[in-house]
């Protein structure tokens, strides 16, 4: 990311979360494990007690976020591959000791003050974008993590739990491994898709956004076309000041209009709202698209 984040807390007045999601985080807690297995009647005690599903994790990056990322350098991969990747990958959460209450003061001698024992309680860690979004960072190595911040306790979590996570603290960005060498941003949409389990594809290449675009584009008269293509937003700047193509934080969605000559500047910033408007009220539009940048141009005679 092209500035360093910064810890904030969560903020109030976030957008409704999706029935699914609301329903996940619900559930959590409850009878079973994330796995639907029932805690009851489970022992944790014992040679053959499986405490977690990370018992032997050396603490290493996930082969195959590795070989996606790679990919991704390369050219003969995409942000959909990295994202597929993170699905089944083991990744690290940074949990930090915050202090809960302190103990009444009591007088000392010579005049000092005695507290009590303090209680402290274990919270995630969360950034602020330089946008101003929340987002939440995961390592995929618990060395980057340790390097990041030497007092975080990682905690070994699947990518998609990570995800609902992030939803949970109202966090539309995951951060991967921010201040190492590569870093890569999961936006909003695939964060969803990764708490959900579902399969994502970023919004200039999703035909359920071409659609709705061409819909809003059909009844303006001065629009002779329009093109999706990837947003100045989704390469990411890495440490050695090389460009990956992706994992940036957006804008992910460069919106190319192509108007008829001679529209004054209000009929252009008219039909431009009027577009605004009409996607941000479209579910399929709105759910799978983070941040638009819209280009004008005139079209070709």
């Amino acid at each position: 990311m092209p500035q360093e984040p910064v810890p904030q807390e969560p903020q109030p007045g976030h957008r409704a979360l999706p029935g699914h999601i609301a329903a996940a985080l619900a559930g959590a807690g409850g009878a079973t494990d994330s796995a639907g297995q029932p805690w009851a009647g489970r022992s944790l005690s014992g040679d053959g007690a499986t405490i977690h599903n990370f018992e032997d994790d050396d603490g290493t990056a996930d082969a195959g976020y590795l070989a996606a990322v790679a990919a991704l350098a390369a050219g003969t991969g995409d942000e959909a591959g990295v994202v597929a990747a993170l699905a089944t990958a083991r990744v690290f959460v940074p949990i930090v000791a915050s202090l809960a209450e302190e103990g009444d003061a009591v007088a000392g001698a010579h005049g000092t003050e005695l507290h009590g024992d303090k209680q402290a309680d274990m919270a995630l860690v969360t950034l602020k974008a330089p946008d101003g979004r929340t987002a939440l960072p995961v390592f995929t190595s618990a060395e980057n993590l340790t390097a990041w911040h030497p007092e975080a306790r990682p905690v070994a979590v699947y990518a998609a739990r990570a995800a609902l996570s992030a939803v949970a603290e109202h966090a539309e960005l995951l951060v991967l491994d921010p201040g190492s060498a590569a870093t890569f941003v999961v936006r909003r949409p695939a964060v969803w898709a990764l708490a959900k389990q579902h399969g994502w594809v970023p919004s200039y290449r999703d035909q359920a956004v071409a659609d709705a675009v061409a819909a809003s584009a059909a009844g303006v008269r001065a629009l002779r076309g329009v093109e999706l293509r990837p947003g100045g937003g989704v390469a990411s700047a890495q440490a050695d000041g090389t460009q990956l193509p992706g994992g940036g934080a957006g804008p992910e969605l460069r919106v190319v209009l192509y108007l008829e000559d001679g529209l004054s500047a209000a009929e252009v910033q008219s039909l431009v709202a009027g577009l605004n408007e009409d996607w941000a009220r479209n579910e399929a539009f709105a759910e799978r698209v983070d941040s638009i940048e819209i280009k004008l141009q005139r079209a070709a005679p």
